[in-house]
């Protein structure tokens, strides 16, 4: 007698897999008053936790669920004693839950950190700086640490510098070569850190990530692009020249095309001065640069979507 479709399926064994859980976007700004000037620091992170949860899915058994509201606490707790650089406070979160509680056996901590600009120079008033986010990605798993670090919604622009031509053409091709046009993206990277490098501590994640970031805009500027693919990459090789602590740098840029204005039906020409900033549909190009000999492949990009 031959099994059916239907009797396979109420013989297999249904079963939990890979899980985590704990509060996202806990959102934590952190002013220092040390000194009539102040400092303020503007977090949003996230904890998930991992370890064996099997009793609190299936029976329903929360002796082994730290509550995410306790992941909330934490994060304003371990902020009391000062966030310094994103990197180092997700190590102190992550480093508090692995320690704390036997049975959790690692876990995922994120952060993006939002900058305030000084009014005026002023002591105690801000105005928010929107030109870019700093992220971090900790992960935490036999014991070893990986991190990821990075920076999104860098928005650039240069006016010149910039071609785009010698592309196939076929019947559906309207786009017309050029050798002078704006380039324009939103620039969103992330780097992983050497994991060796990690583990082994003492590294200035500030430092770093001043110096990653300006790499990324000397080398737009100073690039002549002739297409965004190769500039995405020259951009990434300078980072990894510069950083040997840094093992691979994933970017995501959108082409933020400006198209030249027609003005010939108001009798007027347009001599690469005037043009449509379009925000859709738009070119959006990624890579990853990376060093030879490093895995194609690592744990921590899984929970990190929107890279190839």
């Amino acid at each position: 007698m031959t099994s059916t479709i239907a009797d396979t399926a109420v013989s297999t064994k249904i079963v939990l897999g890979k899980n985590q859980y704990g509060k996202a976007e806990v959102r934590l700004v952190k002013v220092t008053r040390d000194t009539d000037r102040h400092q303020i620091e503007d977090l949003n992170v996230s904890s998930q936790l991992h370890g064996d949860f099997t009793k609190a899915h299936i029976d329903g058994n929360n002796d082994r669920v730290v509550p995410t509201d306790t992941q909330k606490n934490t994060v304003y707790g371990l902020a009391r004693d000062g966030v310094g650089a994103v990197e180092d406070f997700l190590v102190r979160l992550g480093t508090h839950f692995t320690s704390e509680f036997d049975w959790i056996t690692g876990g995922h901590w994120s952060a993006e950190q939002y900058f305030w600009d000084r009014i005026n120079d002023h002591d105690h008033a801000f105005s928010r700086n929107k030109s870019e986010v700093r992220t971090a990605v900790l992960e935490i798993a036999d014991g070893k640490k990986s991190l990821l670090a990075g920076i999104s919604d860098l928005t650039v622009l240069k006016t010149t510098g910039s071609e785009f031509n010698g592309f196939p053409v076929d019947r559906y091709t309207t786009l017309q070569e050029t050798s002078d046009r704006i380039l324009a993206t939103d620039v969103t990277a992330r780097w992983r850190y050497n994991d060796e490098a990690v583990n082994a501590g003492g590294l200035d994640f500030d430092s770093i990530y001043t110096s990653v970031r300006s790499h990324l805009l000397t080398e737009f500027a100073n690039n002549h692009s002739y297409a965004l693919q190769q500039t995405m990459f020259e951009m990434g090789r300078a980072v990894l020249e510069a950083h040997p602590e840094i093992d691979e740098i994933k970017m995501s840029l959108p082409n933020k095309h400006h198209f030249l204005v027609d003005l010939t039906p108001f009798g007027q020409d347009n001599p690469n001065e005037v043009f449509f900033a379009a925000d859709r549909p738009y070119g959006l190009i990624e890579a990853t640069i990376t060093r030879e000999g490093v895995p194609s492949t690592h744990p921590i990009w899984e929970n990190t979507p929107g890279f190839c």
